[in-house]
């Protein structure tokens, strides 16, 4: 989906450029580390023309990857992307293509995004870079354009089309895709929570989100209640009607889904997704971790390695 929303915009704006609109085409080139084929994750082989070592200069190099976004990296990579950025060179990352910049030395000041899921990986892996990265759907600065993956590549390209090119041709382009509108670089990544969560309350809304943002040490359900003006029991009686979980179970289970995330996305020990998720012990992290997902913390992450490899 990431490769084919930065495309996709670039072929239908070159049916209105010289035909409505003065310009000259988009013109592109894919490149893979070999030059071979490259199997996406949903089974589709991705044809290459080059490998990545043969191309000396680019105007523009996106970095396309999703998970494990690291099992291809090596040095010669890094060293190639540093001479393009001294060249000129405007890089840009879809989805977690980010930590092939990071990991070469290519992200400083520079505003960032990534897929909401690997956020938390990204800022354990390079914890400098932490205070960069935004929930933007995209960020353009500095020569570093980043996008959150998945249709957000579409929203980046429409932008980049509209500051080359004018607003007109970005709106003939979105209209081609049947969008009903283009949305903004703010605009959120994920549904709000309220939609998310099919909740209506605002106290509620107020709780879950100071749960999402206090995930490595955990406010107990008392500093919660205080946070919103109710007692403990008025808080428990919320979370029973508006979405039939007590507190401390919702609160756990975003603890768990952020430690999935981690084992999955990160190359972070078991020990240290334990910590980077609040819970003191690991033997009790083990447990509730396995009477959510039916499998250890250790078995998760040797299944998806294994999905990779295969993918791979």
């Amino acid at each position: 989906m990431g490769f084919a929303s930065v495309l996709e915009p670039l072929r239908v704006a070159n049916r209105f450029l010289g035909d409505r609109f003065s310009g000259v085409p988009y013109r592109w080139r894919i490149l893979s580390v070999d030059g071979g084929p490259v199997l996406a994750s949903n089974g589709m082989s991705i044809n290459a023309e080059a490998a990545f070592d043969s191309v000396k200069q680019v105007d523009t190099l996106f970095i396309v990857a999703g998970f494990n976004p690291l099992a291809y990296y090596h040095p010669a990579i890094g060293a190639w992307l540093r001479k393009l950025d001294q060249s000129g060179a405007t890089l840009g990352a879809i989805d977690t293509g980010c930590f092939l910049l990071a990991e070469a030395g290519l992200l400083q000041r520079q505003k960032i995004t990534l897929h909401w899921e690997a956020a938390a990986s990204f800022k354990e892996r390079y914890p400098s870079l932490g205070m960069t990265v935004t929930q933007e759907l995209f960020e353009n600065e500095h020569r570093r354009l980043t996008c959150a993956g998945g249709t957000a590549g579409i929203d980046m390209m429409l932008d980049w089309i509209a500051r080359q090119h004018g607003a007109e041709l970005a709106t003939a382009v979105s209209e081609q895709f049947v969008m009903s509108k283009i949305r903004r670089q703010s605009d959120h990544q994920r549904m709000q929570i309220g939609v998310r969560y099919g909740v209506h309350n605002l106290k509620t809304v107020q709780v879950i989100s100071l749960m999402e943002m206090n995930l490595e040490e955990p406010l107990s359900t008392d500093q919660l209640a205080a946070s919103i003006g109710v007692t403990r029991r008025q808080l428990e009686r919320l979370f029973s009607t508006h979405l039939r979980v007590t507190p401390t179970h919702f609160y756990l289970g975003l603890r768990l889904e952020q430690a999935r995330q981690l084992l999955q996305q990160s190359e972070m020990s078991i020990t240290a997704v334990c910590v980077a998720c609040g819970f003191e012990s690991p033997s009790y992290f083990s447990r509730a971790y396995r009477n959510r997902f039916q499998r250890s913390p250790k078995q998760d992450r040797a299944a998806k390695h294994k999905s990779a490899q295969t993918v791979n």
